[in-house]
């Protein structure tokens, strides 16, 4: 009962613990630091509860988290950028020319391998039709990104967007990353597991060289900055009316004591001061509504029939294929579901960034945070994925201001000129990655299952 009872306990714990951090940040820091950190924080944890319903649900190690993320950064592209015309009236054509005839060379090689016996001569007809496509597609399409990447390219270089809202891109990110996911999963999910993580990280690691590459597609590494935004800027909130009227009526008290000229000066300061706190609060409750949908439709599978059954393959997938269930196909279900999540934290992600930076998508490392955020949390649970989210981006953030903080206390009694003490300091930031790692020790040490584990049972298929 005891043992019980720590569990249930273990949630409202943990997430009060995570409050007096934030909490801490704010007082101790600034509130718009720690807004920042919150906002960063909910993206986390969308991004966690879709890896959870990978790893958790069906127990599909996937390493290529980012090539998703990117494909949901592009979509904020995609959407908010306004269409640069002279690229699309010098190359769109080729472009949509190329675009047509790889749809066709896909359902042409779909049809040889369904309509051809497995034999020599439907390898060497399949061979020769990517062979010949090649050639034919390149004919239209080395012109045309030649053409479109020449348009002025210090400021675009690319095809733009469609120019509309950059919330919509948030359910474009999530198609595109499980449309890329349904292609990936068709292929891989026939493998192993250590042979499908092998598989999406290469896959992760070609997506983001696309991205880097194609500057017709997002300018490449040259970035696209200043994209859209769902909320106002600061700069605009600091001349609206309605916005200077309601930081004075808010802050009234403070300013009624001061003289004239020094009310006008701390009036100025505080709306500066507010407008960052507004608008990262609007971001808050957006991410907010998102999270909180995403989780209980994430709580809601998780306890359906569906869900059940997902768990019952992920602990034992041999007893499953005996009773006739299609593995493979569940599989795939849970993969791009999980995938489509990711990939609206990754438009969700470049919409608070404001600029889509495909170099920012390191697999060797990010995948690792995203990992650690299942992991720590409690892999299986979706308020443990959620925890593990805020939690472990929080120690990400601070994990560097507490390791120089540390490290000046301990060179304290050093000569100020000392080398040792000069090269202490220098290297406190990298204190972080030791950090991460031994909050994972002491996690699996005492708490193997996770901070909020999943909570066991029998499950039916």
């Amino acid at each position: 009962m005891n043992a019980l009872l720590n569990q249930k306990n273990r949630a409202p714990l943990a997430f009060t613990v995570m409050a007096l951090l934030l909490l801490g940040v704010g007082m101790g820091q600034s509130w718009p630091f720690a807004l920042a950190i919150l906002n960063l924080c909910l993206i986390s944890a969308i991004m966690s509860l879709g890896v959870n319903i990978q790893w958790g649900y069906a127990g599909l190690l996937n390493l290529g988290v980012m090539g998703f993320t990117a494909l949901g950064g592009l979509a904020a592209v995609l959407v908010s950028e306004a269409p640069v015309l002279e690229a699309w009236s010098v190359g769109g054509q080729g472009m949509v020319v190329s675009f047509i005839l790889v749809v066709i060379t896909i359902v042409l090689a779909i049809l040889v391998y369904r309509n051809m016996a497995a034999s020599w001569q439907r390898r060497l007809t399949l061979a020769g039709l990517f062979i010949g496509a090649y050639f034919v597609i390149n004919h239209f399409y080395a012109p045309a990104v030649y053409a479109i990447e020449n348009v002025d390219p210090a400021t675009y270089g690319f095809l733009g967007g469609m120019g509309m809202p950059v919330i919509f891109s948030w359910v474009l990110g999530g198609i595109m990353a499980a449309g890329v996911a349904w292609v990936i999963g068709k292929i891989t999910l026939g493998l192993r597991s250590d042979y499908l993580a092998i598989a999406t990280l290469g896959i992760s690691e070609i997506i983001i060289a696309v991205l880097k590459n194609e500057d017709w597609l997002a300018r490449g590494v040259k970035n696209v900055a200043g994209l859209d935004r769902p909320v106002p800027f600061e700069l605009n909130l600091q001349t609206t009316p309605w916005f200077i009227d309601l930081v004075t009526s808010l802050f009234s008290g403070r300013l009624s004591a001061l003289a004239d000229a020094q009310r006008t000066e701390a009036l100025q300061q505080l709306v500066i001061q507010s407008s960052s706190i507004f608008v990262k609060l609007c971001y808050t409750g957006l991410f907010t509504v998102v999270l909180v949908v995403v989780l209980l439709l994430s709580i809601k599978a998780l306890n359906s029939p569906w869900g059940r059954m997902m768990r019952a393959i992920r602990d034992n997938e041999e007893a499953a294929n005996a009773m006739g269930k299609n593995v493979v196909r569940q599989h795939l279900q849970v993969f791009v579901l999980g995938s489509a999540v990711v990939g609206i934290a990754g438009a969700m992600l470049v919409t608070i960034d404001g600029q889509f930076t495909p170099t920012a998508y390191q697999p060797l490392r990010f995948t690792f945070l995203v990992w650690l955020m299942v992991i720590i949390g409690g892999s299986g649970n979706n308020l443990g994925a959620v925890f593990g989210g805020f939690f472990i981006w929080f120690m990400w953030i601070e994990a560097e201001p507490l390791s120089i903080a540390f490290m000046d206390l301990v060179t304290a009694g050093m000569d100020q000129a000392s080398d040792l003490r000069s090269h202490l300091l220098k290297s406190a930031p990298h204190l972080r990655l030791f950090i991460m790692g031994l909050v994972l020790l002491l996690t699996m040490r005492f708490m193997p299952k996770g901070i909020i584990p999943e909570r066991t049972r029998l499950h039916t298929i």
